[in-house]
């Protein structure tokens, strides 16, 4: 067993690196020329077809059938171009993945020859497999058919020899299979809202689009050392392996020099990434030993979706190249840093304003503090449904530990604008005079631009936080499809401004002034989410304790956490909304208790086979030569000698029996426990059996399994361990 893991390491230190070279060229000569943008869109299609388009992208209006065929004529034009032979329509389904199915513009002819063929309604619509997806009850196994149709919001692209078209996924009955379509639905209603509210400041304002900016946190072990860990392979974490001496203590890796390996592999992962459009700007080591980041400028909500579900991909793909493994679970390693990745989101105009961003006039900061106020409202009322929207079993592990924020839910808005909040609070309601409108507007309201300016501190322990200019929702996990999270934030946002709009109304057509009514409508909301503000330390003991006395949610685990999705205030929410609808919700809800009772099973499963298969056996062979060294220490000294000399030994010897008899013993209580929670018929019993009976009994193997690999032989240890697998470059 252990010539495996040394043959690893010695393919891992005697392997060269891959040289990437992408001719040298800028990246604007290269960004975005394998993408279907607007562009190339005026280059290889007909006024009418692009104008048609551009309706759909602006305005949601259908494209008809006739112009679908010029579209799509001018679509195969560009990617044959390109060197693409197939076509797919590229979609998410709730696996968490995404799916594709290649089908090929050859088409033979009557007479033995053949062409490129893609007409429009192979552009529109095409008709996957739906059974073996996951769909919570919505379709039997024998009702297979499912219906992807094309969404021009976002722009088709080539990889390889392949047109990808983003498409949404339904059923045959119309319920949504997939992240995408609740997605936009949320955006456009979100949209609706925010562009009714916005119009109290600026009557230009048509459209405002939820924008996005992802951090994507990840780590990066060598190809042949993963191959030595059966579960880094099948689960995507390590079950078991004791930390190293050195971890992230010295705080040396944060931003530290690049190896010259990982940045070779970084630069071909954004040459891919640029290629396809993904405005890849910043790179950088993160905190933990072999962990890195890449982040990029912030887009249209639903794109930036869309390109971060194409980054992971292209990620693990080109990371391979390099014979290294990306590795997106949120704790892959114990003991150090998990991954995250950090939802920054904000609010934007036609008119190109950002709503959450502070302006030069006391005008346009009224402005920036009714969306800003409304969006801690909107966290405030929805909480809990923002804890269910980030639930995984791989965020559990993450949630509260070292860098991560914890399970409670708060705002950080910093302690400058918490003061302006409060001086807010503490002017009189009603109508407002004009010596206390100057004195809003000059002494409150206009000095916003000057305190944002020193407002440079963040707040690392805060899963939902004000950093300038947007909200950082730091919650969300790291290998999470971001559109869950954003249909959840933008739905509650879109339901916040909608009542913010209704009571503001209502007060003007009691004969307030509107500057007035919005003034005392924010007043109250102020006052009204105050509980879910905290500027302290998010990891603090005090702060769970504060935090149960405020009446906030500690939802630890993922089962319990997803009963916020079921609820009848988010069922109300999501139907209200047009979001989702109750068939769907409760599809949804489904699919992710049992994604979470298979993650956990599989998990289980692989300890089990690991402890057995590779730790026990290993021990005793272990143990085996220690007994034959004393044995032999017995023959050569007499008895006192002996005594004195085979103590430490004989005492290993037990302490090894031991460890095994209790990884022997929690290894079939394990399996007895997972026998009891696979025979629950209900898939919320089963999630919560499987938390609350079987993960302990991981945990347990794994202290003893840990306590092992310290006593044994390094040469006989048969996995890679965490110095090897962290620390190698």
């Amino acid at each position: 067993m252990a010539s495996i893991r040394f043959f690893c390491l010695e393919e891992t230190l005697n392997r060269k690196p891959v040289n990437f070279n992408p001719k040298h060229e800028r990246v604007s000569d290269y960004f975005a020329s394998h993408v279907f943008n607007d562009k190339a869109m005026r280059a290889y299609m007909t006024k009418e077809a692009y104008k048609s388009v551009r309706s759909a992208i602006d305005l949601g209006t259908k494209i008809d059938r006739e112009v679908a065929d010029q579209v799509a004529a001018g679509m195969k034009a560009w990617a044959v171009s390109k060197g693409a032979t197939h076509y797919t329509h590229w979609f998410q389904p709730l696996t968490g993945g995404t799916a594709e199915k290649h089908d090929s513009f050859f088409e033979p002819t009557e007479d033995g020859d053949a062409i490129e063929k893609f007409s429009g309604g192979m552009l529109v619509q095409q008709e996957p497999d739906a059974s073996s997806f996951p769909n919570g009850g919505i379709r039997n196994t024998f009702e297979a058919r499912g219906y992807t149709a094309w969404d021009p919001t976002s722009p088709a692209f080539v990889i390889g020899t392949t047109l990808c078209i983003p498409t949404i996924f339904v059923a045959y009955t119309g319920e949504a299979l997939d992240f995408k379509t609740p997605l936009l639905r949320a955006l456009q209603t979100v949209d609706q809202a925010a562009t009714k509210v916005a119009q109290y400041f600026d009557k230009n304002v048509k459209k405002v689009n939820a924008t996005l900016g992802w951090e994507q946190e990840y780590f990066l072990v060598d190809s042949a050392l993963y191959n030595s860990r059966p579960d880094l392979a099948l689960a995507g974490r390590s079950l078991l392996g004791h930390g190293p001496a050195k971890g992230q203590q010295l705080d040396d890796h944060y931003f530290g020099s690049i190896p010259e390996r990982v940045i070779q592999c970084m630069q071909e992962i954004e040459f891919e990434a640029l290629r396809l459009g993904i405005p890849i700007k910043t790179r950088h080591n993160e905190v933990a030993p072999s962990q890195y980041e890449f982040a990029p400028i912030f887009e249209e909500a639903n794109v930036a979706v869309d390109h971060n579900s194409l980054f992971m991909d292209i990620m693990e793909k080109v990371a391979r190249r390099h014979n290294f493994r990306v590795l997106l679970h949120e704790k892959p390693f114990a003991g150090i840093n998990g991954s995250g990745k950090h939802n920054n989101w904000s609010l934007a105009t036609d008119t190109g304003v950002n709503l959450l961003q502070p302006g030069k006039t006391p005008k346009s900061n009224m402005q920036f503090l009714t969306f800003f106020i409304n969006t801690i409202k909107a966290v405030h009322d929805h909480a809990d449904l923002l804890r269910a929207s980030i639930a995984s079993a791989g965020n559990d592990h993450r949630l509260g530990a070292n860098e991560a924020p914890p399970a409670i839910i708060s705002v950080f808005i910093g302690e400058q604008l918490s003061a302006v909040l409060d001086e807010l609070e503490r002017l009189e309601s009603g109508k407002l005079s004009p010596q206390a409108k100057t004195d809003l507007k000059l002494n409150v309201v206009g000095k916003i631009p000057e305190i944002l300016l020193d407002n440079t501190d963040r707040n690392r322990t805060s899963p939902f936080a004000f950093t300038g200019n947007k909200f950082e929702f730091r919650a969300v996990g790291s290998q999470a499809n971001c559109a869950q999270p954003m249909t959840v934030l933008n739905t509650i946002m879109s339901a916040q401004l909608t009542e913010f709009k209704s009571e503001v109304d209502a007060l003007i057509e009691k004969g307030m002034k509107k500057d007035d009514a919005i003034f005392n409508i924010l007043k109250e909301y102020i006052k009204a989410s105050k509980k879910i503000r905290f500027e302290g330390d998010g990891y603090g003991d005090e702060w769970v304790k504060e935090a149960e006395k405020r009446g906030l949610s500690n939802v630890r685990d993922t089962p319990r956490a997803l009963d916020f999705f079921v609820t009848d205030k988010a069922m109300k929410l999501f139907i209200d909304n047009g979001v989702l609808n109750k068939v769907e919700i409760e599809a949804r809800h489904e699919i992710l208790l049992e994604e979470y009772q298979k993650r956990i099973q599989i998990e289980s499963r692989i300890l089990g086979d690991i402890a057995g298969n590779h730790v026990i056996p290993t021990a005793i062979r272990y143990q085996s030569t220690l007994i034959e060294n004393v044995q032999r220490l017995k023959d050569v000294f007499d008895e006192k000698s002996f005594n004195q000399m085979a103590k430490e030994q004989l005492d290993m010897i037990s302490q090894i029996s031991k460890h095994i008899s209790v990884i022997i013993a929690d290894k079939e209580a394990m399996i007895e426990a997972r026998k009891k929670a696979n025979a629950l018929a209900d898939t919320r019993d089963m999630a919560i059996a499987y938390c609350d009976t079987v993960r302990p009994y991981m945990d347990s193997i794994r202290y003893h399994a840990d306590k092992l690999e310290l006593m044994i032989d390094d040469e006989l240890w048969p996995l890679a361990k965490y110095r090897e697998m962290l620390f190698t470059r």
